[in-house]
């Protein structure tokens, strides 16, 4: 199965990855606004954030995801941090994983395709995993209402398009006064629930 390649994907996408003992990225489809691939949901005191990329891409071209260039004429990678430490420092978690993630917002990266891959790789291992993660060689159709390029989607409504997930609760910064919010990124999962994370996902799916 080929899966996108996101951004701190939603915890539908990370129920399925978790199940594959490989994992090919997508690298050719067409680049399009207002998806998982440079933005992620987490939860702030006030709500659900979005936090979105700006990416640079060529005018009046089909951009492929693989040669998408990151911006940094704004600081959003320092944006970011300030907003996950915001809503994540008084997690159980997040003081054991900070130093980790941390460095990947230090970094500058040129292309979104390699920020996306290498968080993609931390999260999998701090999971417990040795899952072999690759490109896509060629791109392949979407053929199935059942592809997770199909239905991975901020802007979908998950319990239509994606019957099989189980939006599962667990304790969440903030639930107390704003209640649960499901199917936020994977870094709202690993800081509430440490390594509990895996058990989880396993559990998020009725197939």
């Amino acid at each position: 199965m080929i899966f996108p390649a996101l951004y701190n994907g939603p915890i539908n996408y990370y129920a399925r990855l978790v199940k594959q003992q490989v994992i090919v990225l997508e690298q050719y489809d067409s680049y399009s606004k207002q998806t998982y691939r440079n933005r992620c949901m987490i939860m702030g005191a006030n709500g659900v954030i979005a936090l979105s990329i700006p990416v640079k891409k060529e005018r009046g071209k089909k951009n492929h995801l693989r040669d998408i260039r990151i911006d940094y004429d704004t600081s959003w990678n320092k944006i970011h941090w300030r907003s996950l430490v915001a809503s994540y420092a008084t997690s159980p978690f997040f003081e054991y994983i900070a130093d980790e993630i941390f460095p990947f917002y230090k970094k500058n990266y040129d292309f979104l395709i390699d920020l996306n891959y290498q968080l993609l790789e931390y999260t999998l291992e701090f999971l417990g995993l040795n899952t072999e993660l690759k490109y896509s060689e060629v791109f392949t159709p979407i053929s199935s209402e059942q592809d997770p390029r199909h239905f991975i989607h901020p802007k979908k409504n998950q319990a239509v398009v994606d019957p099989g997930f189980l939006p599962l609760d667990y304790h969440q910064v903030f639930s107390d006064r704003l209640g649960f919010r499901a199917n936020l990124s994977i870094l709202d999962l690993i800081f509430n629930e440490g390594p509990n994370a895996l058990t989880y996902l396993h559990r998020c799916l009725r197939t």
